[in-house]
């Protein structure tokens, strides 16, 4: 199983090598998922759903999708054992059309590989801890010093953004632990919340009857989830890749599952549904609220900062690795292939993909008006990494097919594979289904507009593909030939060469 021009042996070549272990590789997976989503996602989910026992069965139900993904993921991690993720697994599957998967693929992460949200809660939470006002453009200052800071660190001193990194994540554990046993205290009726259980007695009232609302409030449960696979991406650097896949995967998801299933319980215990549409607040901000008073919701605001930021060093560290992968295929960029699948200057980590990285997220926070866009955004995110799950799961079973003899360290039962299918073909669909409301939650812009801003992105990229690989070369009478060069940092790369018909 070769996807690609380069060999595993060539591929691995070049950084600082396999120094990843299952601690390292769990608390990658933990600070990943763990970022804003479970402060502020509760609060949108039950306004999309209406009632508090349907926004529960959503929780549990990403939880189980997730779990379907991730040994989906780990079938495929375990069997081709490179960096890249989905990118190395489309590879595989879809050879032909040659660099068709590839492109596609590329255009998506570049143009959506931004960490901008991350950026913009840390700053708007510190700046509330501090009792300051939250001036827009004070927010975007600070949220770009964020990320430049984070790009620096992973590029110049990659051992320390690790341990910062796990550090972070750690701390992520214990505030949710924090939220979890504060919200056991409340249900056994020993704080001043008057009744813990108001929220579990009907819990069904009101929830709402449109496919759309629950396609759209599961789309945000999942992006809440979203970072099972974060491992998946950096497998070059992983010290026995198979092994610690097989081990960190299912326990970081883990641990996560269960602290954000409890941590709703614990939220819902704590306020009311009618206090949660009426605060204007998230839902985490009026639980510490209720529970400990309005010191403590400003603490909250630092904490919540903090998660903020281990998320974005979190997500950088293994987009950064996907970058360099895309580039390392030759697909042609700016300033040329070799440069941006460097691990320039260190020799250790690479910077150039951290850039690639930070264009776009820059891009994203100084430009939009937040209001209607991160909302927006989030959206337009979460829809082409459904068609690519989607696909994913198609190529599983073709492979399955084509391939049976194949090694597979690890083998996902099929009605698992078939219900995460079911649940992303639903996914694609159900979003172009009329809301409740009839606008969806970002008006003044259509309910359907995100979706085919999504298709749009990868529709880009078959453009841009057939560009490189059937435009020009017919155009200009030249023919794209591969070869490959080590860079002096050992890293190896392909590069295509203009070879004129005679």
């Amino acid at each position: 199983m070769n996807p690609e021009e380069l060999t595993f042996e060539e591929d691995t070549t070049g950084g600082m090598g396999r120094y990843l272990g299952v601690t390292s590789c769990t608390l990658l997976i933990v600070g990943r998922i763990i970022g804003i989503g479970i402060f502020s996602t509760p609060s949108s989910v039950l306004s999309s759903v209406g009632s508090v026992g349907a926004s529960l069965i959503l929780w549990v139900l990403g939880f189980l999708l997730s779990f379907c993904g991730l040994f989906i993921w780990l079938e495929f991690g375990t069997m081709i054992p490179r960096s890249g993720g989905e990118k190395v697994y489309l590879e595989a599957v879809y050879r032909k059309p040659k660099y068709l998967a590839t492109v596609i693929f590329t255009v998506n992460a570049i143009i959506l590989g931004f960490t901008a949200a991350g950026c913009i809660v840390f700053a708007s939470n510190i700046l509330v801890a501090a009792g300051q006002a939250a001036g827009s453009w004070t927010e975007r200052g600070i949220a770009v010093g964020v990320i430049f800071f984070v790009t620096l660190l992973h590029g110049l001193t990659p051992k320390t953004g690790i341990l910062l990194m796990n550090v972070l994540s750690i701390f992520k554990i214990i505030l949710l632990l924090f939220v979890v046993i504060s919200g056991w205290v409340v249900l056994s009726g020993k704080t001043r919340v008057t009744d813990p259980y108001v929220n579990f007695r009907n819990a069904f009232a009101g929830s709402s009857t449109s496919s759309n609302d629950y396609a759209t409030a599961t789309l945000k449960v999942l992006d809440a989830y979203a970072g099972w696979s974060n491992v998946n991406y950096v497998m070059n650097n992983v010290r026995n890749p198979v092994r610690t896949l097989k081990i960190a995967g299912p326990l970081g998801l883990g641990i996560c599952s269960v602290l954000y299933v409890l941590a709703n319980v614990a939220y819902f215990a704590a306020a009311s549904k009618e206090e949660i549409d009426a605060s204007g607040v998230t839902v985490a901000a009026l639980f510490f609220q209720n529970v400990f008073g309005s010191v403590a919701e400003r603490a909250l605001s630092v904490f919540v900062a903090l998660s903020a930021l281990g998320n974005v060093v979190t997500v950088t560290f293994s987009a950064s690795r996907v970058n360099q992968e895309l580039a390392k295929e030759g697909i042609p960029l700016p300033l040329g292939n070799k440069f941006w699948a460097s691990n320039w200057p260190t020799g250790k980590s690479p910077l150039p993909g951290l850039i690639i990285h930070l264009i776009p997220s820059v891009i994203v926070i100084i430009g939009p008006p937040p209001a209607i866009a991160y909302p927006f955004i989030l959206d337009v995110e979460g829809y082409p990494q459904q068609i690519v799950n989607f696909f994913i799961v198609i190529g599983l079973f073709w492979l399955r097919w084509k391939k049976p003899d194949v090694v597979r360290p690890f083998k996902v039962w099929w009605p698992l594979a078939t219900f995460f299918l079911v649940a992303a073909a639903f996914l694609l669909v159900a979003p172009f289904l009329k809301p409740a409301n009839g606008v969806g939650d970002t008006p003044p812009l259509p309910y359907y507009l995100y979706c085919l801003v999504g298709i749009a992105i990868m529709f880009a990229g078959v453009l841009y593909w057939a560009t490189w690989r059937i435009l020009l070369p017919k155009v200009f009478e030249y023919e794209l030939v591969p070869r490959k060069e080590r860079l002096a940092d050992g890293t190896m790369v392909t590069l295509f060469s203009n070879k004129k018909i005679s």
